[in-house]
């Protein structure tokens, strides 16, 4: 009450001000009454703004303190990249790109899930040095700024990094050709600290296939199978993410623990084939799964969508007959043609909560998440651009009726239900 008689009595003052102008002729008398009508009808319209331009403000600060106060996981990224290519330091706020040590502190994204991802041309014993020496730059990152950032290997370690004001670092393999084949070498990696993998990337492997790879098998080979029963018994979740719909379904089949989509959004929104149908995300939620909504805009909407279809295109289209440093180089390049093309698309912060608004009417409340993509995709959401800007989400969900509970389920109580289903405490 206070604040609306201050502006009431600045209003009067402003009024005994103009007025005595006026009665010393300062004003003729047209345009003195042109002047107040045209003045009163500027503070009319800016007192009527005020309760709105005040309750967005409310909305933003309520979502900052929100967002401060998840576990905050978001459920991929493709940081690593960035270490391995451009040698940056995640430990300082960047100029580019859209994830570091600060702006994830900012964003209240406490768990991130770091993909230590290998392009499909890598092939056997080649894609497991390449996993090897992601994991190695990510070590380097952990032992550089022990004070800001741990590796987190159970649900009990995320909860206790967390208490500790630190990201707590949740590693991923993101394509089932990096085991070249060898249930031994996706042991060694749960024993580095893996905690998941994603079955297939862009192409299909030699047991399972992608869903936007050259279809070989029907979903999942018996050796895919044994991969799945693997992956329960060793402790690693079972990511579906870039898996065809056949494989999808061969996975629920096989598993015995619950599987995530770490970053799929809805087919519904966008008809993209790496997105999931309203009875994949049903089956998804009778699993006990999540999915993590992908920040992608080509996943987002629909007129983003040939992006995807062309970066996919021209990824699968790439064959270098290359080995060691030659191959490194080859993907060097690659990588540096693609982050060139970074820039906001037609799809906004609204589209990312339409989505999550699909997969809660669809699957529930329970099996919903985020999983950005962000250092992964070149085409972003306006108001969603990096890490930092999460809270544009808990904002724009708050606005949408969503609760504060609610809002923790989407941003890492889920996630970690399931890791501690599949992981352990």
């Amino acid at each position: 009450m206070g604040r609306k008689r201050w502006r009431w009595s600045q209003l009067i003052s402003w009024g005994q001000a103009t007025w005595r102008l006026n009665s010393h002729g300062f004003f003729g008398q047209q345009h003195f009454r042109r002047y107040m009508r045209s003045t009163l009808a500027c503070i009319a319209v800016f007192v009527g703004l005020c309760p709105s331009i005040t309750s967005s403000q409310d909305a933003n600060d309520r979502a900052h303190h929100i967002q401060n106060n998840v576990l905050g996981i978001d459920g991929h990224n493709d940081t690593v990249q960035r270490v391995v290519y451009e040698n940056v330091d995640l430990g300082n706020r960047l100029s580019d790109g859209m994830i570091d040590i600060p702006r994830l502190h900012a964003g209240g994204v406490h768990v991130p899930f770091f993909a230590l991802w290998v392009p499909t041309y890598y092939k056997g014993s080649e894609a497991v040095r390449r996993t090897l020496d992601l994991r190695d730059a990510m070590q380097r990152v952990l032992d550089k700024h022990p004070d800001q950032i741990e590796l987190a290997t159970s649900a009990r370690d995320i909860e206790r990094i967390v208490g500790q004001s630190k990201i707590a670092a949740v590693l991923t393999v993101e394509g089932g050709h990096q085991i070249a084949n060898d249930l031994a070498v996706l042991r060694m990696y749960r024993r580095m600290g893996i905690l998941s993998m994603t079955l297939t990337h862009f192409r299909s492997n030699d047991w399972a296939d992608s869903s936007t790879g050259k279809p070989e098998h029907n979903g999942l080979t018996d050796f895919g199978k044994q991969v799945v029963h693997e992956m329960n018994s060793i402790g690693m979740i079972v990511d579906i993410s870039h898996v065809s719909d056949k494989t999808f379904y061969d996975v629920l089949q096989v598993t015995s623990k619950p599987v995530i989509a770490s970053h799929s959004s809805c087919r519904s929104m966008s008809d993209v084939p790496r997105n999931m149908t309203d009875d994949m995300l049903r089956a998804l939620a009778r699993n006990g799964g999540v999915v993590g909504v992908n920040f992608a805009a080509s996943f987002l909407n629909q007129q983003d969508a040939e992006e995807l279809k062309r970066k996919v295109s021209n990824e699968n289209a790439l064959e270098p007959n290359l080995a060691g440093t030659e191959l490194d180089q080859f993907a060097a390049k690659e990588y540096f043609e693609d982050k060139g093309e970074f820039k906001v698309g037609h799809a906004t912060v609204e589209d990312a909560a339409k989505c999550i608004d699909h997969i809660v009417k669809i699957a529930g409340i329970e099996h919903v998440g985020i999983g950005s993509d962000f250092d992964g995709i070149t085409l972003v959401p306006y108001d969603l651009e990096d890490v930092s800007k999460i809270p544009n989400l808990t904002a724009t969900l708050l606005n949408r009726g969503y609760s504060e509970d609610d809002i923790k389920k989407i941003m890492g109580e889920n996630f970690l239900r399931v890791i501690r289903e599949v992981v352990g405490n």
